[in-house]
């Protein structure tokens, strides 16, 4: 095959069978396909897209053009994918609860990218932690504890990281086609049966409008199930932080408060999670609300927690997670209130713009050399709709020094806006199936 003939294809809007899309994304994973092949390949697809079956032959051949795994235990194999948000931290509870009700979660997740937290510098937030392991490593820790979150192995869709390298330096991001293939070859290769999709919207998603994050949903579920992996998806309100609490360490402390039993610390981030562990419990045959409740029993229990701290442990981390985890996370120097400047309500939450006051704190990266400060960030972030008078808190912030303290205070007081009362919307907008 020629990789110029596949390009001629997309860019006369037809779609390269199946052998030709397999064959180019193992070109990428190999370097035959030249860089400057893979960039043409890639305006092409964001100017013409691809059909159903384009999207779902391109998904597979990136996931195959690495390692696939194959598993044989004794419960279902499932996972959950966010498309990011800020105090999303929904991950760190969600794998240990479905541990708990007996099934596997190898989970392989991502840094933060742009002002949206990464589930792996969470983790990384936690002293001796290591979630850099071998294949041999995922298994044995899947197997015991029944969860593990990690990072990818070189050998984990390779197509997908030559691919992602080259659309970034581009201008080929934002393609529905080419995103929805990233993102599912590298879950699909971890050999699931089942997955769940958390397509966020609003002011602090990537999608920022219902229709926007609904096309989204749709060719995920659509690619992912012809591919084979039985998945849906929940589209969720973005439009303030899912948890109250932005940052790594401050986000992996309010799981830790919910795993607890507290599901008051942080009500949304409590809902939501409950909610996506359930629809997979479903999909496996279980009943609405017999999947509800033992999702409520496990985390009320401590049984979540137990697997959380087991997993913990297993990655390197302190073996006393789970009763002393306010003495090993880290803290910031400086703590302190940001206030209100006016009277009145919550009207609008401007969520971009707080996790970029993260990145701003040293909590995230600008570019991909920079080291992350796990202690920054805020805790106790006011709700939308929420009254406030002037000099009333609207959250606390974590910072290295007084400096970064008051500049990340005055962008918070930038991001929210205060006025008429307003109601939020649903945290869950639709499913999609």
């Amino acid at each position: 095959m020629d990789a110029r003939a596949i390009i001629v294809k997309v860019r006369g809007k037809q779609t390269p069978s199946q052998e030709e899309l397999a064959w180019f994304a193992q070109g990428l994973a190999s370097g035959a396909v030249s860089d400057a092949q893979a960039g043409a390949f890639a305006m092409a697809v964001v100017l013409n897209g691809l059909t159903d079956e384009g999207r779902v032959a391109l998904t597979q051949g990136m996931r195959d053009s690495g390692d696939v795994m194959r598993w044989d235990l004794p419960g279902p194999v499932i996972d959950k994918h966010s498309t990011g948000g800020v105090g999303d931290c929904v991950s760190l509870i969600l794998a240990p609860v479905l541990a708990a009700c007996g099934a596997y979660v190898p989970m392989i997740s991502g840094r933060g990218l742009g002002h949206t937290g990464g589930t792996l510098d969470k983790l990384e937030a936690i002293p001796g932690l290591n979630i850099n392991v071998t294949e041999k490593q995922l298994r044995l820790i899947t197997r015991e504890v029944g969860c593990a979150i990690v990072s990818a192995t070189g050998q984990i869709a390779p197509a997908d990281r030559r691919l992602y390298a080259i659309r970034d330096v581009t201008a080929t991001v934002e393609s529905i086609d080419l995103i929805t293939a990233s993102i599912l070859s590298k879950k699909l290769a971890a050999g699931l049966e089942s997955l769940i999709l958390d397509v966020k919207c609003g002011s602090g998603a990537f999608m920022k409008t219902p229709d926007e994050a609904r096309a989204l949903a749709r060719a995920l579920v659509d690619a992912a199930n012809g591919a084979g992996c039985k998945t849906a998806a929940l589209i969720s309100d973005m439009n303030q932080p899912l948890a109250p609490a932005l940052g790594n360490a401050v986000e992996v402390g309010i799981c830790m408060e919910v795993l607890a039993g507290d599901q008051k610390a942080a009500p949304r981030l409590y809902d939501l999670t409950v909610g996506l562990c359930a629809q997979l419990l479903m999909m496996q045959g279980e009943d609405a609300t017999a999947a509800v409740a033992k999702v409520k029993t496990t985390i009320s229990s401590g049984t979540a927690m137990e697997r959380f701290a087991q997993m913990i442990a297993a990655l390197g981390g302190p073996p006393d997670m789970a009763q002393d985890w306010h003495t090993h996370l880290p803290k910031a120097p400086v703590v302190g209130e940001v206030t209100a400047p006016a009277t009145g309500h919550i009207a609008a939450i401007d969520g971009e713009a707080l996790g970029l006051a993260v990145v701003g704190l040293g909590g995230g990266r600008r570019v991909e050399t920079d080291r992350v400060n796990p202690a920054v960030g805020f805790t106790d972030m006011i709700e939308l709709g929420a009254s406030v008078t002037r000099g009333d808190p609207l959250c606390v912030v974590h910072a290295a020094d007084e400096d970064a303290a008051m500049e990340a205070a005055m962008a918070v007081q930038a991001a929210i806006t205060i006025g008429d009362a307003v109601t939020p919307g649903p945290l869950v907008i639709e499913g999609i199936t």
